[in-house]
């Protein structure tokens, strides 16, 4: 340990979308390359001295307590725990939610050093993991509120690769086997459960984690909310959403230094006939098992709705992935235009 392809794999992976902007700490992470970097995770973020690295990946992530405050995080998998490295900006993101992050190196913000706070969940300590529609984006759950996050990663092939890494990591687990039953009948003895299988959508993997996938019920839920935003006008059967993708809607800020724009976290919804934007809450729902009360704001709430057949032109833009898209509608004030001029031109 390190495998030269494993290093190779590490050091591919550390690289920060290069849409979104981190703090200081986070770019000379970023800038680390192969055995500095394994020497720096146990030098600097491993807690045990026997623990491997074994993925690394760089996401945007959510936590239960701050539920509208989107971070950027270097994730770290090892063999013993989930690290995420936070952009330190997030500390004074959420004055209310303060008391979520220990405060005690506060008197270190005006030195040279630059800080990152390092939210750890330890792989003993997980109890779910739910995987949002489409693989673009997955929640980790463990015992408590404070151990709840999403990790946005707005990509399926980078989801189902970190999924596939922590399914292995998770194999690796000795965790005390749970009690038999003390009669056993026809049933229990034939229907082993120990062997991971799929229930429900729902695969109990051998550590006893669940992995949630969503079923088709959501798409049908989603289909439903959509049908209603658009008052009805379109038949359920007949609405399909053919596309589902978690985007970002670039805002300009005029005015400032420099021309910037700000990206405002979207799901972007196509049907046969509108485009949506929703914000869409990733991390209250499914409601976890903990939760007294439903969660303040509803999953989706619709931010813009237009009609296909309003749209003029498509621009877009030149640079690799992520690729930016201009839609560009007719401003048409009434979108029933041509029946009222029939009924003004010809009668009743």
């Amino acid at each position: 340990y390190p495998s030269e392809f494993l290093m190779q794999k590490i050091t591919e992976d550390n690289q920060i979308p290069v849409h979104l902007h981190v703090s200081v700490s986070l770019q000379y992470v970023a800038g680390l390359k192969g055995n500095a970097l394994v020497e720096f995770f146990h030098g600097n973020i491993a807690e045990v001295e026997n623990e491997e690295l074994r993925h690394l990946m760089w996401s945007s992530v959510l936590f239960y307590k701050t539920p509208t405050v989107e971070v950027m995080a270097c994730v770290l998998l090892s063999t013993k725990a989930i690290y995420f490295l936070l952009d330190d900006s997030f500390i004074h993101a959420d004055e209310h939610q303060s008391d979520f992050w220990n405060k005690e190196n506060s008197d270190c913000e005006n030195s040279s050093f630059h800080l990152s706070c390092c939210f750890v969940l330890k792989l003993n300590d997980l109890q779910s993991v739910n995987i949002g529609l489409f693989d673009q984006y997955f929640r980790i759950t463990g015992h408590s509120a404070d151990h709840i996050v999403t990790c946005l990663t707005r990509d399926s092939y980078n989801t189902h690769t970190f999924i596939q890494q922590l399914m292995a990591v998770l194999s690796l687990l000795a965790r005390t086997p749970s009690p038999e039953p003390v009669d056993k009948d026809f049933y229990s003895e034939f229907g082993s459960k120990n062997t991971g299988k799929m229930e429900n959508y729902e695969l109990i993997h051998s550590s006893r984690v669940k992995f949630i996938y969503p079923n088709e019920e959501e798409i049908g839920d989603l289909a439903f909310l959509v049908a209603e935003k658009m008052d009805g006008l379109t038949n359920l059967q007949s609405l399909n959403i053919l596309l589902y993708v978690l985007a970002f809607q670039v805002n300009h800020v005029e005015g400032s230094a420099q021309n910037t724009s700000s990206l405002q976290p979207k799901t972007l919804i196509l049907t046969s006939s509108d485009l949506f934007l929703f914000d869409e809450d990733y991390i209250s729902y499914p409601l976890p098992e903990f939760a007294k009360e439903p969660p303040k704001r509803d999953k989706y709430q619709l931010a813009d709705g237009r009609r296909i057949r309003d749209l003029d032109r498509v621009l877009m833009g030149y640079q690799t992935y992520p690729q930016a898209l201009t839609f560009v509608f007719d401003d048409v004030q009434n979108e029933d235009l041509m029946q009222n001029l029939t009924l003004d031109h010809f009668g009743e």
